[in-house]
């Protein structure tokens, strides 16, 4: 199962300045957790980079990644283009 969705991060950017950044990676996986029905999620390094490129504290809005579920349960995401 292939799917694209955008991620709101808003309730990262409620947080502490000096833990968005980590919270945002969290509520990436926590929702493609939920959305997939997954037991495991990968994340890409280019979602890693996105949320990092303008520091800690300054994470984007919203992020839009491409999630591939295989057989066994495993969702895998990448940065959508």
């Amino acid at each position: 199962m292939e799917r694209v969705y955008t991620i709101p991060l808003r309730n990262a950017k409620k947080v502490k300045r000096t833990i968005r950044a980590p919270r945002a990676i969290r509520e990436v996986q926590n929702f493609l957790f939920k959305h997939m029905k997954a037991e495991e999620v990968k994340l890409d390094e280019s979602i890693n980079h996105e949320i990092w490129a303008r520091g800690i504290q300054k994470i984007p809005s919203k992020i839009t990644v491409k999630a591939v579920k295989d057989d066994g349960g495993v969702v895998e995401a990448t940065l959508a283009e």
